[in-house]
């Protein structure tokens, strides 16, 4: 598969082409990996980008304007083969998604989809840019889904890590049902308090899903060696955190939008969440990645 690398004094990353997916991000001064490798008998995926859809939809179909269209789980950004790289320098990688027949056929919109990936000094800027190049509003919902590496250090185990948010907040969890849709059923996570400790059984339910949430910064933590990463979304309304049971990683997902709810109409215009951009406009949305 396809990667293109850039890197710095402090950090050398890579990006596979297919899916604009972000495969690597290395340490170069301990030559630590803080990517998930995807490796295939856990979870054969880095960090998948969501566009036009974030997770499933109902009946695996949506309406708009009284026509009804299919799309994939979390969209069809991640493992599309016709993404190419658009621009390179020294320490930026901007790939591209131009609409085609193939998605008019799933998502009745013409659009341009770039997504760039900036390093400046030991920090990782994502950058989402949606061009909306239709005559008509579009509607979409648009996140990131990175997984990033535990177990850094010797004789750790899953439960000395934790993921502390920059305030205490009361935080609930929206429940998924069996068929993936956000239930109005929820679990409280936090009160009063700001650090979730992860556990081999935290996600045994699924992901955690946090709407409307305050903080906008989560630390990575090692109770042994202390803070290993952290995640900035300020432009993002919801977050995702979600990890296979058990496995050495933990995906924490910037998100505008949310899986399909319970008692949703189908309707595409009005999913919970989305996001409607007007004709010939422009939209931004950016998180960062920044390494201790």
């Amino acid at each position: 598969m396809k990667k293109h690398s850039i890197e710095n004094e402090f950090l050398k990353i890579s990006v596979q082409e297919t899916g604009a997916e972000l495969c690597s991000i290395q340490n170069k001064e301990n030559e630590k990996e803080y990517i998930w490798q995807a490796e295939p008998n856990i979870w054969e995926s880095h960090a998948p980008n969501l566009f036009p859809i974030i997770g499933v939809i109902k009946d695996g179909a949506y309406k708009y304007e009284g026509k009804e269209y299919s799309v994939p789980k979390h969209g069809f950004i991640r493992h599309n083969e016709k993404i190419r790289l658009k621009e390179r320098s020294e320490h930026q990688l901007v790939f591209e998604l131009l609409y085609s027949q193939e998605t008019l056929e799933m998502y009745p919109f013409k659009f341009d989809f770039r997504i760039a990936f900036t390093l400046n000094r030991k920090s990782l800027e994502v950058e989402h840019h949606i061009i909306n190049l239709d005559e008509k509003p579009i509607y979409f919902s648009l996140g990131g889904h990175p997984a990033f590496n535990i177990l850094h250090f010797e004789n750790e185990k899953i439960e000395d890590y934790s993921l502390e948010f920059d305030r205490k907040m009361d935080l609930d969890t929206y429940l998924l049902n069996e068929d993936g849709l956000v239930s109005s059923k929820t679990k409280s996570v936090l009160r009063n308090d700001q650090k979730i400790q992860l556990t081999e059984h935290i996600f045994d339910n699924d992901a955690l899903i946090f709407k409307n949430i305050k903080s906008k910064h989560v630390d990575l933590i090692s109770a042994k060696n202390g803070k290993i990463l952290s995640v900035a979304y300020k432009d993002f309304k919801n977050l995702g955190i979600w990890a296979k049971p058990g496995a050495p990683y933990v995906c924490i997902e910037p998100w505008l939008g949310i899986a399909d709810v319970e008692g949703t109409d189908q309707d595409l215009k009005n999913k919970e969440g989305i996001v409607r951009l007007a004709a010939e406009n422009e939209f931004n949305a950016n998180y960062t990645i920044n390494i201790a």
